[in-house]
């Protein structure tokens, strides 16, 4: 029986024949598994990198073919992205500072909420785009401060 090596939402999966896919048009699908019938739908199609995002009854999933290239480029490393570190955090517009996630000492991780900075009636928070250890906080809750002034040091 033949198989496939699959990657769904970033886990490697091997799967058999048993599965019948039955498509509606281009986009839309009906899938078929185990007498169980699921709709179908294409979200986004990379088929020049072996990658659909599919939405299956109300759930998204990455999938991606896996082939002979992703084992070696897994084996040489080169699948794990690469992480900024953070120096400093600056101040992307002028504002008042209106909270303060971080504190000294903690590892921020990209996407982590630092602060927020309320900018023309508008709060906006501002999530870390690398990795660091905050070193020192320069500014306190209500301060305004002016684009590109450091907010945050980092180690």
């Amino acid at each position: 029986m033949a198989t496939n090596n699959w990657i769904i939402d970033g886990e490697e999966t091997t799967t058999a024949s048993g599965a019948a896919v039955k498509w509606e048009d281009d986009r839309f699908f009906t899938l078929e598994y185990k007498g169980k019938i699921f709709n179908g739908e294409v979200v986004e199609n990379k088929s020049e990198d072996r990658q659909l995002r599919i939405k299956i009854n109300h759930r998204e999933f990455s999938i991606k073919k896996a082939g002979q290239l992703d084992a070696l480029i897994a084996e040489l490393g080169l699948d794990v992205p690469k992480v900024k570190k953070l120096k400093e955090l600056q101040a992307p517009m002028p504002g008042r500072i209106v909270s303060i996630a971080a504190k000294v000492g903690d590892n921020i991780q990209p996407g982590d909420p630092i602060l927020t900075l309320e900018a023309m009636k508008m709060e906006n928070v501002l999530k870390a785009e690398g990795e660091g250890l905050v070193k020192s906080i320069l500014i306190s809750v209500d301060d305004v401060v002016d684009k590109g002034k450091v907010l945050i040091d980092f180690e």
